[in-house]
């Protein structure tokens, strides 16, 4: 529902060298004694409208009948800014075309360029968009010739706020910086740098770029540090409006009132610039009024309303009473909110703008809910028809640049820009293909000498488990023999002594025999446990035969509980066949817990490591968690340690995953597929 106000607010100072043209050129003296007379009197704001108009032509009547020369069109221009003071519009369009038309004759670029800039000015006061923007695009192409960076820049602005106004925001934007980038080459031009920081902040203010809108409105105040922008232009006070109303779209009325507050507080504003002086009091209204502030509401609406009134602004009227018909709404007073919004409504029909019809039908909606389907019906189509024109007036300012003569010279630059383009990134994409397969070798290399580091690796774990093995062999020969022995010595000799002492009981008596025959059963019963005893000591060698692999594990844990402060906790499925497992496999198996154990070591500085091997069905399940620091495991997979765990997971056919928060520790599990006949319980003793 602001939007009118910026827009209005705007184009006031952009177009201020138009809404106040000035005498430019003091220094220049009419051969006429009488002209710089008819030219101040012209221009005395206290006079009746009729007696400067009259002044006016007596001036334009001398300067006619002087030489066509360059102080005779600078004369003219200062009568086209009188008549546009005048808000005769007539007389504007009639002397600005006379200086366009000698100016033409004598190839006087400069001033067709001025010319085409002050009729840009006019359509943009009857509200012809494209009629403007024709005109100053004509400017923009005589001053890019003369290579006036001031007015290149005045004329980008110029177009950009014609773009703003008809809701074309990204390419207003774009104009903006074409502007500063111009002005960027020059020196004393603070007064435009103000105008387009100002019309950045409201157009990031309108696309609810808050935070942006705020940072070029505080750079536009501190352009106005410098004391030589004329104070009765009251660009302060339009800043601070500005930030005021952005944050009373953020809905922070208290900041808002603030930044109004203070703009109203401005020296001379009322005088110098009345339309924003009821800008700031219609603002400061609505912000208190938010914050259900009654004090000095409704009159500082009224006051607002007045000003606007007396100076015929008919869009800034509708503003106003729409914020008195949410006021009484407000206030329960149903009669009057009805009341300003059908009055809003009625001015808004008759205005040529879209915008305001649609505030109106929106508030009036809310305060007479009996009638709001009529009224939302309607603002539907209306709103429709507005975004058909919006998009419609930015095309016809697209066709407008491209029907141009001149848009040749800026395919040419655009081809030469295109080609450089070109150039660059053949370039970068040679230099880009020459890196990507320098790293690549560089990653083969690395992969090659890692597959040979794996292998010397493997060789040496393989021989570990052979010398395991061997040992192992040695020792179950070595038990083999001991049992012969025991049996040889031992139980077949007592057996012998037993059967020979049975024998003998066939002689004697069986009264004699009975506690002799009893005896001999006890020591049947002895020989019994000890060839037990040996059977058991045969099941454990046979144990440790199968179950080498979980020896040199332990021996590896037994390293690890020894060497490090970290508390290890291990667990083996007793239900895993290793001997079913191929060397590969427990190669690989051995080198992965070797190298987690390590990296918990070296970086997880952690508490406690658990590491256990178990069975499922077709797959054996290796997990090795610690309780340490974490990592950012996207951030850390290529790591080499993580590379080789992986890798020899693949060597397995198998898989890896890794789980880790920062703070919370780390979970590695390996899942290797193993023949499921590994899985089942061996049952034989």
């Amino acid at each position: 529902m602001k939007r009118k106000f910026l827009i209005l607010l705007f184009l006031i100072f952009v177009f201020g060298a138009c809404s106040k043209k000035t005498n430019s050129d003091k220094n220049i003296i009419s051969s006429s004694d009488s002209l710089p007379t008819y030219l101040s009197l012209a221009n005395e704001e206290k006079l009746p409208l009729n007696f400067k108009q009259d002044y006016n032509r007596k001036a334009l009547s001398i300067i006619l009948n002087q030489k066509d020369d360059s102080i005779n069109k600078v004369n003219l221009f200062k009568v086209a800014n009188r008549y546009y003071n005048m808000s005769d519009w007539k007389g504007y369009t009639e002397t600005t075309r006379l200086i366009l038309d000698r100016s033409k004759k004598s190839n006087d670029s400069s001033n067709i360029a001025k010319a085409y800039s002050y009729l840009g000015d006019y359509y943009v006061v009857k509200s012809l968009a494209d009629s403007a923007f024709m005109n100053y695009y004509k400017a923009e192409k005589f001053y890019l010739r003369l290579k006036d960076e001031y007015h290149i820049a005045k004329t980008f602005l110029n177009k950009a706020s014609l773009q703003y106004n008809e809701g074309d925001f990204f390419e207003s934007e774009i104009n903006v910086f074409k502007a500063l980038s111009s002005l960027k080459k020059q020196k004393n031009v603070n007064d435009l740098f103000y105008e387009s920081y100002n019309l950045l902040g409201i157009l990031y203010n309108e696309r609810e770029e808050y935070d942006k809108a705020l940072e070029f409105q505080n750079k536009a105040l501190l352009v106005l540090e410098d004391k030589s922008i004329p104070l009765e232009f009251q660009y302060k006070a339009t800043s601070l409006n500005n930030i005021g109303y952005v944050y009373l779209k953020t809905y922070n009325y208290k900041k808002a009132k603030v930044f109004f507050r203070e703009g109203l507080e401005q020296t001379n504003l009322f005088k110098n610039k009345p339309t924003l002086y009821a800008i700031l009091l219609d603002n400061l209204a609505y912000a208190k009024f938010k914050l259900k502030e009654s004090d000095q509401l409704p009159d500082l609406f009224y006051q607002s309303l007045k000003i606007r009134d007396s100076l015929k602004l008919k869009a800034e009227i509708i503003a106003t009473k729409i914020h008195l018909s949410e006021y009484f709404a407000f206030k329960k007073d149903t009669f009057k909110a009805i009341q300003f919004s059908k009055q809003a409504l009625m001015q808004a029909r008759t205005s040529d703008k879209l915008i305001n019809t649609l505030i109106a039908l929106k508030q009036i909606a809310i305060v007479d809910p009996k009638n709001a389907s009529t009224y939302s019906k309607e603002y539907i189509h209306l709103n429709d028809k507005m975004l058909k024109a919006e998009r419609n007036m930015g095309e016809k300012f697209s066709r407008i640049e491209y029907e141009t003569n001149e848009i040749k010279d800026q395919n040419s630059n655009l081809q030469e820009k295109n080609k450089t383009l070109v150039y660059v990134f053949s370039i970068c994409t040679l230099v880009g293909l020459f890196f990507y397969v320098y790293k690549t070798q560089q990653a083969r290399n690395r992969e090659l000498l890692f597959k040979q580091q794996q292998q010397v690796a493997n060789e040496d774990i393989y021989n570990l488990l052979i010398s395991q093995q061997n040992d192992i062999e040695l020792t179950r020969i070595k038990e083999k023999k001991k049992v012969a022995q025991e049996l040889h010595d031992g139980v077949l000799g007592r057996m012998f002594g037993i059967r020979i002492s049975l024998d003998s009981l066939e002689q004697m008596d069986e009264d004699e025999a009975l506690p002799k025959r009893r005896k001999y059963l006890t020591e049947l019963k002895n020989i019994e446990e000890d060839i037990r005893e040996i059977s058991h000591d045969l099941n454990r060698e046979k144990s440790e035969l199968i179950n080498n692999f979980v020896l040199i594990l332990n021996k590896l844990f037994e390293n690890q509980q020894n060497t490090y402060a970290s508390e290890l906790i291990t667990s083996i499925d007793p239900q895993i066949k290793w001997e079913l497992v191929s060397n590969a496999v427990k190669i690989n198996l051995y080198r992965i817990v070797q190298e987690a154990l390590q990296n918990c070591n070296k970086y997880a500085n952690a508490e406690k490591i658990t590491v256990e091997f178990k069975s499922e069905i077709n797959y054996l399940i290796l997990s090795i968690y610690d309780d340490g620091i974490g990592f950012n495991t996207k951030r850390t997979k290529n790591g080499i340690g993580l590379h080789n765990i992986e890798y020899r997971a693949a060597e397995c056919k198998g898989s890896m995953s890794i789980k880790s928060v920062q703070g919370e520790g780390t979970l590695l599990v390996v899942k290797v597929p193993i023949d499921q006949k590994i899985n089942l319980q061996n049952n034989d003793n």
